[in-house]
C-alpha cells in the first residue's frame, strides 16, 4: 500500500517549466493557473486541462484569395506573429482559436484589400500590415491572445497581371537607361564644347600677348630711333654748323625725298645758292686736276 501510495504522490507532483503555464479544473470547473515551479494537484479531483505556451509563435497561413477596387483577384498569404497572455481565455474563450485567428485573418485581409486598388496593394504592405495588426489584436483580446505583429508574406497577381507588371518594369528600365545615355551624350558634348571655348580663349590671347609684343618692339624701335635722331640734332647743334653745311644736309634731304621717282622738285633759295657755289667749286677742282 505504501508503494501505491509513493506511486500516486509521485505521479501527482507536476513541475511546469519555464515559459509554460497549465489551466487547472477542480471537479470540471476553472480552478486556477499553475506557473513555472512544483505544484501538487489533488487525485481525481483536479486535472491539468491544457498545457499552455506563452512564449511567442508564429503561425504562417496559406495563401487567400482577395479581390482588390478595381477587381483584380490575386493570392496573398500571411505571417501572424502571437502570444498568449492570460491561459485561461485561451482555453475557454474560443474552440480552436488558431483556426478562428486564421479566419478572421483571411476575412480582414479581403475587407482591407477591398478599399485598395492593385497598385496601393502593391505598395502599401506597411498600411496593410498596421491595420491588421490592430483589428486582430482588438478581435483576440478576448481569448487572451495578443497579436505582436502581422505581416504579408507573398502577394501574387494574375499571371497576366504579373507579365504586364514585367512589361512595365522592362520599359521603365529602357527609359532611365535612355536617359542616363542622353545625359552622358550631353555632358560630353558639353565638356567638348567648353574645351574648345577654353582652347580658342587661349589661342586669342595668344594672338593677343604677341600683337602686344610686337607694338612695344615697333614703338621701342621708333623711340630708340627718334631718340638718335634728337641726339645728332642736338650734336649738330652743339657743334654750330656752318650755313653751307645745314644747305648741303639739305639737299642730301630732297635727294632721298626725289629717290629718283620726282619729276619736279622745288628748292628754296638759300640751298640753290649753296648748289651753285658747290658747282663752282667742283668745276674748279676739275680745271687744276
Amino acid at each position: 500500500m505504501i508503494i501505491i501510495l509513493l506511486a500516486i504522490l509521485f505521479a501527482n507532483i507536476k513541475i511546469v517549466p519555464q515559459a509554460y503555464a497549465y489551466v487547472i479544473e477542480r471537479l470540471g470547473a476553472y480552478d486556477k493557473t499553475w506557473s513555472v515551479g512544483i505544484h501538487i494537484k489533488i487525485p481525481i479531483i483536479d486535472r491539468v486541462a491544457k498545457k499552455v505556451n506563452l512564449k511567442e509563435q508564429v503561425a504562417d497561413f496559406p495563401p487567400q484569395p482577395v479581390i482588390t477596387k478595381d477587381n483584380v483577384t490575386m493570392q496573398i498569404d500571411t505571417v501572424i506573429y502571437y502570444q498568449i497572455l492570460d491561459p485561461m481565455l485561451y482555453t475557454y474563450g474560443v474552440e480552436r482559436p488558431m483556426m478562428a485567428i486564421e479566419n478572421l485573418t483571411a476575412t480582414t485581409l479581403r475587407n482591407i484589400i477591398g478599399d485598395l486598388e492593385l497598385d496601393e496593394t502593391l505598395t502599401s504592405r506597411d498600411r496593410i500590415n498596421s491595420s491588421m495588426r490592430t483589428i486582430l489584436d482588438e478581435a483576440t483580446d478576448p481569448w487572451g491572445i495578443k497579436i505582436n505583429r502581422v505581416e504579408l508574406k507573398n502577394i501574387i497577381p494574375p499571371r497576366e497581371i504579373q507579365d504586364a507588371m514585367e512589361k512595365q518594369m522592362k520599359a521603365e528600365r529602357e527609359r532611365r537607361e535612355s536617359i542616363l545615355k542622353a545625359e552622358g551624350e550631353k555632358k560630353s558634348a558639353i565638356l567638348i564644347a567648353e574645351g574648345e571655348k577654353e582652347s580658342a580663349i587661349l589661342r586669342a590671347d595668344a594672338r593677343k600677348e604677341t600683337a602686344i609684343k610686337e607694338a612695344e618692339g615697333q614703338a621701342e624701335a621708333i623711340l630708340a630711333v627718334q631718340t638718335a635722331i634728337a641726339e645728332g640734332i642736338k650734336k649738330i647743334n652743339e657743334a654750330n654748323p656752318s650755313d653751307a653745311y645745314v644747305a648741303l644736309k639739305s639737299l642730301e634731304s630732297f635727294e632721298k625725298a626725289a629717290d629718283g621717282k620726282a619729276t619736279k622738285i622745288i628748292i628754296p633759295s638759300q640751298i640753290q645758292g649753296v648748289a651753285g657755289l658747290a658747282t663752282s667749286i667742283k668745276e674748279l677742282l676739275t680745271d687744276t686736276k
